[in-house]
Formats: C-alpha cells, structure tokens, sequence
C-alpha cells in the first residue's frame, strides 16, 4: 500500500513531469484565467442544462421497499427478487431527460436519474446516491459510501452533499465559502478520467469527455463478441490504454484510475439482471450504454457488490495487463512512467491483491495525495473530513472483512 513519504514522491514527480494536471484537477495555478477559458467549454456552467423544476429522487415506499435503503442508510445487504422498476410502480417507469435535465459520463447514474431513483433534474445528493446504489443494482453499503465519498468529495458539495452527475452546476451545488467551481461528474481527472470505456479522453474532444461515443462502443462491442466479461473488460481496457498513450499529448494515468477498472466490472458483476449471474451480453448493454434504460424483466444483483469484491476485479484486471501509472509529457508517445510495471506498483509501495487495492482507494477518497486529487493545489479541508468521516466506520470496523485489511485511517481529518 502506498506509505506518506510515497504519496509525497508521487505528488513531487506528478507535478513536474505532467504540468497539464494542475489545470485540470484542484485550482490551477492560473486559478481566474483557468475559469475564463472554461466559460465555452463542453460541460461549463454555461452551457450546463438548469431544470428549475427541481424535485428530487422518488423514494422507496413500503409498497414498493426494493432493496430498503432510505436516508444514506444500509438495506437490505441480501436482496432477493428485486425487480426494478417494480410492476405498478410507475413513478420508476423510465422518463427520457428532457433538455434541461443534466446526464453525465456514468450510464449507471444516468440510468437510475432516468428511472427516478436518483433527481431526474442530475442535481442528486450523497444520500440518494447511496440508496440507489444499494436499491437498483445490488451494491453493498461499503462500496455506495466510496462512491457517493468520491463522487460527492471530489465532484460535488460535502457539505450541502449535492452533486451534478454532469457539468458544471456549482450555482445549485455549492455551499457559501467553500473555493473554486464544483465540476460535476465531468470534472477531468477527478472522478472521471482518460481511457474511458465509451466517452473521449478529455484532451482529445475539446473538453468533451461525457458525450456517449458510438465508435468505441462498438470497437468495446467487436472485442467482447457478446460477453462483457473481466475477459473482455481486461483486453479492452488495456487497449485503450494504448490508444491514449498513442494519441493523447495530455494522457495522465495515476493511482486514481484504478477505479476505471471497478466501472469496467460493473458490466459484468451489475449490468445483467442478477447481476453476476446474470448474463453480461449485448442486448443488456445496449439497453445501459444506448438507451440508458433499464432492461424489460430486470432483477437486480442479490448478493451485495461490496468494496473487498470490487477490489478484487480490479487487481484481476489490472493483474491481465498490467501498466504503469504516469502519462505523456506534451506529445503522443511520450510516456513517462511513476514506478515500475507490474502488480506491484513504484518499488512495491502498493500492495499487489485485493486488500492493497482496497485500502489505496480508501486513500484516494481521505488524503490530498497521491497528487492526482488536487495537482498543484490541495483538495479543500471539507472534502477530506466528509470522506475521512464516511469512510473510518466502514475501514475500522474489525468484525468485517473490509475491517481485516488492516488498512491505515487517516483520522487526522476525521
């Protein structure tokens, strides 16, 4: 796992040899001309969709408790003959965006705001990501908090909680006092990141990295020949990969983007109905990456997909081909590298399996380094104490098997 004076080597070498990060991700060093260039941009608060309709997800009822998580809180961890949406349950029914309506990079979320379970208007909050997670697709409470941590931390408000699932929405997101523009889920190198499976790295678009691709769709498509396993996820991952490196000037890979492989398994372990034992083919992809529907007859996953389990498939696919983190240097093909290849990361300061993965996520979401948080900057105060609060409970809990990974806990933000 990735130690403090490691996280400072990464944070040094990052900065220098990859200066594009500190425009891209925190408050760049040309903080006022940064946000002036932005105004045009793809996904910028000016041309970000504003629904003044605002009514927020629908909520579960005891007619219809899918899965039972309500308020932020944990569900049922085992979800039997969960059909979602519910028969009769029309307030679920699938209901397109309108053109004031926000969607973002991730078809998961995009799906559940188009089914209600999260604001229709993509202006949704950490709890009901938490309760959608858990209530559409199976997820575990454990790996709901760390997304709704990072997507709320680092895209959104912590203490409104709010959150874009899109552009750039600070006017209805920020709380008074705290700095710099909340981006949204289209904020590059946050949540977001290059390598995408189906959208455009953020450099190669003009800033357009949310826009569904049907080009890499079906190149995602004509490599999974009908089963998006970790099979296919693997090989297609790592040739996109490639692809940046031959492509991209300003590709930057950094720990951060191990989460691009746990998105990678949700095609397979949370797509099909019951999720991994369901069928991971293409008529259910279409349905998420085309239409952004849920699936006719579709049963979410009944054993919860928690952290211990994502980390798994992301150490798999990484351990399939394994790349080093780094980017280019300005050019295609210039790639410089932090570390070494391999499972074992930078001179074994990451652990190589699954509790290694696990906790270097936990430092993603609670420590201003690796530096891929916040560049030349630091990730605001608030961030790190709403990440570090949510997340200690879950990581310190001794009885569970999260707990036995014995990852260390910043409890300096705490």
């Amino acid at each position: 796992m990735l130690t403090k004076g490691a996280l400072a080597t990464l944070f040094a070498a990052q900065a220098s040899a990859f200066p594009w990060v500190l425009d891209t991700i925190g408050q760049p060093r040309d903080y006022f001309g940064r946000q002036e260039r932005r105004q045009a941009m793809p996904g910028s608060a000016a041309t970000c969709p504003n629904n003044p309709n605002h009514k927020g997800a629908v909520p579960i009822s005891a007619k219809y408790p899918y899965c039972g998580a309500k308020n932020g809180l944990p569900g049922f961890q085992v979800c039997v003959n969960n059909l979602v949406p519910a028969k009769g349950d029309t307030a679920h029914y699938y209901t397109p965006p309108g053109p004031n309506d926000i969607r973002g990079p991730c078809p998961g979320i995009n799906t559940a705001a188009n089914h209600n379970f999260v604001s229709h208007d993509g202006i949704t909050t950490f709890e009901e990501l938490v309760d959608m997670q858990q209530n559409v697709y199976g997820v575990g409470y454990d790996l709901s908090v760390l997304l709704a941590v990072l997507g709320v931390g680092l895209d959104g408000d912590p203490i409104s909680g709010k959150l874009s699932i899109g552009c750039d929405a600070s006017s209805r997101t920020t709380s008074p006092g705290l700095p710099g523009p909340e981006l949204g889920l289209d904020g590059h190198n946050k949540f977001e990141g290059d390598t995408s499976l189906t959208r455009n790295d953020y450099f190669l678009a003009n800033g357009d990295n949310f826009s569904f691709n049907q080009t890499k769709y079906k190149r995602m498509s004509d490599v999974c020949k009908g089963s998006f396993d970790r099979k296919c996820m693997t090989d297609y991952r790592y040739e996109r990969y490639q692809e940046s490196v031959a492509w991209n000037g300003n590709f930057y890979f950094g720990p951060k983007s191990l989460l691009l492989f746990g998105a990678a398994s949700f095609l397979y372990e949370l797509f099909p109905s019951l999720g991994e034992l369901g069928k991971p083919d293409q008529t259910t992809m279409d349905y998420f990456f085309k239409k952004e529907q849920l699936p006719p007859n579709w049963y979410s996953r009944v054993d919860p997909y928690t952290i211990p389990d994502v980390a798994i498939e992301i150490f798999a696919q990484y351990q399939g081909h394994p790349v080093a983190f780094g980017g280019n240097t300005g050019k295609p093909n210039s790639f410089v590298g932090i570390g070494e290849f391999g499972p074992s990361i930078s001179g074994n300061m990451f652990k190589g399996d699954a509790a290694g993965v696990a906790c270097l996520l936990y430092q993603v979401a609670t420590e201003n380094a690796p530096s891929a948080l916040g560049g030349g900057s630091t990730v605001p105060p608030q961030s790190l104490q709403f990440a570090a609060s949510k997340l200690n409970p879950l990581f310190g809990n001794s009885t569970s098997k999260l707990g036995s990974f014995g990852c260390p806990l910043n409890y300096n933000s705490a």
